[in-house]
């Protein structure tokens, strides 16, 4: 059980090329997207890199859309998983949206619904795919 569990905001390349390593090998190695897929608008999201006992473990994104502001590309390797640290992901992002954030919304995998709706997201819509993986559409109640 990790000890300690941080979430921030990063902006130095140096942290951003962690992210992007984190990224590549869930969704990339892992699930097969395509790298171009991937690394679409990164230089309009607002990412973050999550630690366990200061070891990099997850990352995400959010960025403004012209529907309103989504949460994307939430990863945890391997080794990280099952110990709380995709919700406190989702906590430390829903926390920095600004505060006139109306419409919250995300592209959920379809095995981790359950997840996200114990996070107050409701699907929304048909499943649909998505680099060749099943998705909801899901938004904050």
């Amino acid at each position: 059980m990790p000890a300690k569990i941080i979430v921030k905001k990063v902006t130095e390349q140096a942290e951003l090329d962690i992210v992007h390593a984190i990224r590549r090998e869930v969704f990339v190695v892992e699930q097969n997207c395509p790298p171009e897929l991937e690394y679409e608008n990164e230089d309009v999201s607002h990412h973050f890199l999550a630690t366990v006992d200061s070891e990099p473990a997850g990352a995400c994104r959010w960025r403004k859309t012209e529907n309103g502001y989504k949460l994307e590309r939430f990863a945890v390797l391997k080794a990280f998983r099952g110990f709380g640290l995709g919700g406190e992901m989702v906590k430390s992002v829903l926390a920095d949206l600004p505060a006139n954030a109306d419409y919250i919304y995300l592209n959920s995998q379809t095995q981790a619904v359950p997840f996200y709706a114990k996070l107050g997201f409701e699907a929304s819509g048909p499943e649909f795919e998505e680099a060749g993986i099943k998705h909801y559409k899901m938004v904050k109640k």
